[in-house]
């Protein structure tokens, strides 16, 4: 079958790489699509902020599912116009993936179906959000209710610096996604990505791993989108994922498929695991960046036939995904300067050969100026590898990196640090 697949990023490189594996793929397509992208995709020139020139594409070039990635377009509605075109959709709808779109959206559908998150308030305006904040302990955490790229989110360690957070929120520097706001209790315990494939009615766990949001090593400095991430995570245990499962991610589908707007595709939820069991932060409506890169490495299933079952509604008739016992880990390289204004048209240069055996380079804010590799983003690369052990997976990763030449960007040097603290530096 031919697929078109959404987006440009370093997420939407790894599903193309796995896409072309599947044996049922005739062509694929991606839009906007990168240098890395183009070695398994023929790249569309659409925009897929575009709905009717989507639609046109997919009609003219015999495409029968659509892989949206990122989750601009899926707030958005692209998923509700491609099907209402008979179109199969790997995504949410509108409504359901404003399990992403709105912070507060979610937050009140937890409070509503006794799904375990931090205790909240949700404000619109600047007087009423500083008037919350007397309900909150130090320390406590202000998010912007809407798309912010992953960078939405200030713990303060004193309500001064909450009354901060919410000057930053309020002058328009999250845009309309800080025009409201949620302020949350802070929570005690390590985070970890669980991941999930629903069809609006069958639930399919999907694997597990753990990000690292800040900037810097030792998680220090400004959150980001992600400086890489490793799968799976072990500290989210059997148990505590069948927890996660039966308490979080089930009763958030069933309460979906309830009012009428079933949601359809991944659902990834980042979790808090404290001493009362997990707790929900957020949804994403998406996989994951760089979380699906490690995901992707580890997946022995084909994607695209995981991918249609859901899009059909068939997911229930599908084998449950199977992943490597091995372990991945990928390290984001960095333009300098991210996550604020990052320098852009930096030379790239020694990927030759490095995508081979365990180890595969993808391209997430790249591009080619005169057939020369330039950093066209923020985050420019993720260098993943799989290992027997996480530690193995981070030096084959680091190794990789080692050989890349990138004088303007930087990476952090301590992925996967919690885990293989964990085991004694064995990962």
């Amino acid at each position: 079958m031919n697929v078109l697949l959404l987006g440009s990023g370093g997420r939407e490189h790894a599903l193309a790489w796995k896409l072309a594996q599947s044996p049922r793929l005739g062509k694929l397509f991606a839009a906007p699509g990168n240098p890395g992208i183009a070695e398994q995709a023929q790249i569309a020139a659409i925009d897929p902020a575009d709905h009717r020139a989507t639609v046109d594409f997919c009609l003219k070039n015999s495409v029968e599912l659509i892989v949206i990635g990122p989750e601009a377009p899926l707030v958005d509605g692209l998923g509700d116009n491609l099907r209402t075109m008979g179109f199969c959709v790997f995504g949410p709808n509108r409504v359901p993936a404003r399990l992403e779109g709105s912070k507060g959206f979610t937050k009140d559908l937890c409070a509503r179906h006794d799904i375990p998150t931090a205790r909240y308030v949700r404000a619109s305006d600047r007087l009423a959000a500083e008037a919350a904040l007397e309900d909150f302990p130090a320390p406590l955490v202000v998010k912007a209710d809407g798309l912010a790229a992953g960078k939405g989110v200030i713990i303060c360690a004193t309500r001064e610096e909450a009354r901060a957070a919410l000057d930053v929120m309020f002058d328009g520097s999250f845009g309309a996604a800080g025009s409201a706001v949620v302020i949350e209790e802070y929570l005690e315990g390590e985070e970890a990505s669980f991941f999930a494939l629903t069809d609006g009615t069958t639930v399919l766990p999907f694997g597990s791993a753990q990000d690292h949001k800040r900037a810097g090593d030792g998680d220090t400095g400004p959150n980001t989108g992600g400086m890489g991430a490793y799968s799976p995570a072990a500290v989210l245990t059997p148990e505590l994922e069948a927890r996660a499962m039966d308490e979080i991610v089930r009763p958030t589908v069933d309460a979906l498929a309830a009012a009428g707007t079933p949601y359809s595709g991944i659902l990834y939820a980042g979790l808090m695991l404290t001493r009362d069991g997990p707790k929900l932060i957020e949804y994403n409506a998406r996989f994951g960046d760089p979380e699906c890169q490690v995901l992707m490495m580890r997946l022995e299933s084909d994607l695209l036939e995981l991918m249609y079952a859901v899009a059909r509604g068939r997911l229930a008739d599908a084998e449950p995904p199977v992943f490597s016992r091995d372990a991945a880990l990928t390290v984001v390289m960095a333009a300098n300067g991210y996550p604020g204004t990052a320098e852009t048209g930096g030379a790239i240069e020694g990927l030759e050969g490095l995508s081979a055996g365990p180890v595969r380079v993808f391209h997430a804010g790249t591009g080619l100026e005169e057939g020369r590799l330039v950093a066209r983003g923020g985050r420019v690369l993720n260098v993943t590898a799989l290992g027997a052990s996480v530690a193995q997976a981070r030096d084959r990763a680091y190794e990789a990196v080692g050989r890349i030449s990138f004088p303007s960007g930087f990476c952090r040097s301590d992925i996967g640090w919690r885990e293989i603290a964990r085991s004694g530096g064995k990962g």
